[in-house]
């Protein structure tokens, strides 16, 4: 059984709009670290010049600056959720590694969501309120975010359960984007709102947002049965096999197992550290149905596409209209 405790900082973040945060904010492109004032604080970036996708000229300044330009879509995202830090420190194509606790030498106004795991340690996570504390992060080396599928108020209860669709050897694109369309048939059957986004990677996410109430092994509960279900009634195409070895070929498995205790997903408006530079990005419905690529979405066209289109998951980041999962358990 795990417990929540939300540490605020000593000084409460200023409340001002994220657009006008983001505004003011520029990173300069001739130097190899700055600090700066966002938010009103002091903000040091360090090793801005340094190559992160040499072969597409782009540095860690260019990622920070990708990140200020999608921070108004992103953050609400974000709110008062734990963030499992994924470091790169050199670059994509350089090793990583996971940091769940936040650095001891930390900024006095990183809030902390601390959360006891099944082994009676209790990690204090960093969490993402806004522009500072999103560039904070990145400036450690994450490409991509990884939030917690839960609320820091209550982790035990998640406010969404999602479908990882992602192809077994064999499979292809156009497997994974009819899988999608199958997956958001059975989901409108049940009346349950549903949202895709590119993974960045080589799949697709499914979410639907709920209201808050079951507790995640509900939650994952209702994944599973609704993931094995769906190869039921597809059997030549989707599999809800979660052993590797007994994973068939030529498959899309709707992976439901990505709602268990502690999982993350990379966060929507994320960057992936794949060639060309993805980003897991909201689309339409209409979009998939007319083909769209994984590279269509990458760190230089999304900002573009957010001023055009908007947040197509703002959906997500409100109270109202969040589907009742109890009714069905």
């Amino acid at each position: 059984m795990s417990t929540t405790l939300l540490k605020r900082s000593r000084r409460a973040p200023v409340q001002t709009p994220a657009e006008k945060r983001a505004k003011g904010v520029s990173i300069p492109r001739d130097v190899v670290d700055v600090e700066l004032e966002v938010d009103s604080r002091a903000l040091k970036l360090s090793n801005l010049l340094k190559p992160f996708w040499p072969e597409l000229g782009i540095t860690k300044g260019d990622l920070l600056r990708y990140y200020v330009d999608v921070a108004p879509y992103l953050l609400p995202h974000l709110l008062n959720r734990a963030m499992v830090m994924k470091r790169y420190p050199n670059g994509a194509h350089g090793e990583f590694f996971f940091q769940k606790r936040a650095p001891e030498h930390r900024p006095d106004w990183i809030d902390i969501c601390s959360i006891e795991h099944a082994s009676a340690s209790v990690i204090d996570f960093p969490i993402v309120r806004d522009l500072s504390s999103l560039l904070w992060v990145i400036n450690l080396g994450c490409i991509d975010l990884n939030p917690w599928y839960a609320r820091c108020e209550d982790v035990q209860r998640p406010d969404y359960l999602h479908f990882d669709l992602d192809p077994t050897p064999g499979a292809g694109w156009d497997d994974v984007c009819e899988t999608a369309l199958l997956v958001r048939q059975a989901l409108d059957v049940l009346k349950m709102p549903n949202y895709p986004k590119t993974t960045g990677s080589r799949g697709i996410h499914i979410y639907v947002p709920i209201a808050f109430g079951p507790t995640q092994k509900q939650v994952w509960t209702f994944a599973k049965q609704f993931a094995q279900s769906m190869e039921t009634l597809h059997p030549k195409l989707i599999t809800a096999e979660y052993k590797i070895a007994k994973r068939p070929k030529k498959h899309v498995l709707v992976d439901y197992n990505q709602n268990a205790w502690g999982r993350t997903l990379a966060s929507v408006y994320s960057v992936r550290p794949k060639p060309e530079a993805p980003v897991s990005t909201p689309v339409s419905w209409e979009e998939l149905e007319k083909g769209i690529q994984i590279t269509d979405f990458t760190l230089r066209t999304v900002p573009g596409r957010l001023k055009k289109v908007g947040d197509l998951w703002k959906p997500l980041a409100q109270e109202r209209g969040r589907f009742h999962l109890e009714k069905l358990l």
